[in-house]
């Protein structure tokens, strides 16, 4: 039989018997503190609140090369080819990776779908990359994206896996515990989940994306790539995306970013889902800063006025790259 439920009243109570159940209230209040703290475990906590000390990127850009191009574009029929052309032309591979380096590359494979609907890197720009590194000296390469199909379909797919398991490349996949709080001053971006694993073992970071139409943002090149480093509930940013874009240029100083514009996906963006949305544009595009190349491939591979790319101005404005590539020392073969 339950007790009854008696109300107290502090006016009514001798002050021994209040001191009594205030004592009481006490211990069963910290009882309860106890058995929540014994249940709590850290992955109960909302992705993208968590109240813990953020971490910070370091530069991952190689020193400053005056006598070298800011910006290079390469133009061939063949992928590789172009990639190789586009690397040569900024003081090849070995400007960027050293021997013994440790690199990471940041394909964009949000998506499940195969290569020839250009929604995603594709697997020759993955294998003539990482074997540039390879070439270079470096001593192992990862690959990482927290895709938004599932990650182990969007690897196999693409036909990245595949490359992996030729190259012996080091998939990194986006495990619960693969993630860190990154803290940032910035526009939209604070305080939030970040794939940080790669970055725990990778001193350089190499970012490889497809130029491709975007339904919320126009463009998806090497800035948006970023992206897919964030983990939680990324899809709230999708109301502030210019600003979240041009954050990643804040976030992140990447020691080389490679725009594949061979086959370019203009419409139905970032997606895709016919092959009439892809078009022969058959260039590569690469450099250090993130908003020349993009700024280059708005305008030059997408066909685009680039005043109407807002993230790019943003991004601009605040000193975190030139749009003005006009400005910039660029290099353009036909290889």
């Amino acid at each position: 039989m339950s007790k009854p439920e008696i109300e107290l009243d502090p006016k009514e109570m001798s002050r021994r018997d209040f001191v009594q159940q205030a004592l009481l209230t006490g211990f069963v209040s910290l009882g309860s503190l106890g058995a929540a703290a014994a249940l709590w475990r850290r992955e109960h906590v909302v992705p993208g609140f968590e109240d813990k000390a953020g971490i910070q990127l370091p530069s991952f850009r190689p020193d400053v090369a005056k006598f070298l191009p800011d910006l290079s574009v390469a133009h061939s029929l063949n992928r590789s080819t172009a990639i190789r052309a586009a690397v040569d032309q900024l003081g090849g591979m070995e400007r960027f990776i050293k021997h013994g380096d440790v690199v990471m590359i940041k394909p964009n494979i949000a998506f499940d779908r195969p290569p020839a609907l250009c929604a995603t890197t594709h697997p020759d720009a993955l294998r003539t990359t990482a074997q540039l590194c390879f070439e270079a000296g470096a001593k192992e390469v990862f690959v990482a994206d927290n895709p938004i199909n599932s990650p182990a379909s969007c690897f196999l797919k693409s036909g990245l896996e595949a490359v992996a398991d030729e190259l012996n490349l080091k998939l990194l996949y986006p495990e619960q515990r693969a993630f860190a709080t990154i803290e940032m001053d910035g526009e939209i971006l604070r305080h939030w989940p970040f794939f940080n694993r790669p970055f725990q073992q990778a001193n350089k970071v190499i970012g490889l994306s497809p130029c491709k139409d975007h339904n919320l943002c126009h463009a998806s090149m090497t800035m948006k790539n970023w992206y897919g480093l964030l983990g939680g509930r990324r899809n709230q940013f999708h109301q502030h995306i210019h600003s979240i874009i041009s954050d990643f240029a804040l976030m992140i100083e990447p020691t080389l970013v490679i725009l594949d514009g061979m086959d370019v996906l203009v419409s139905n963006g970032p997606t895709g889902g016919r092959l009439s949305d892809v078009k022969p544009v058959n260039t590569v595009v690469a450099g250090t800063d993130m908003v020349a190349v993009d700024s280059y491939g708005f305008t030059n591979l997408l066909g685009r006025d680039v005043e109407k790319l807002e993230y790019l101005h943003k991004a601009h404005a605040r000193g975190l790259g030139n749009m003005n590539w006009k400005d910039l020392k660029l290099k353009e073969v036909e290889a």
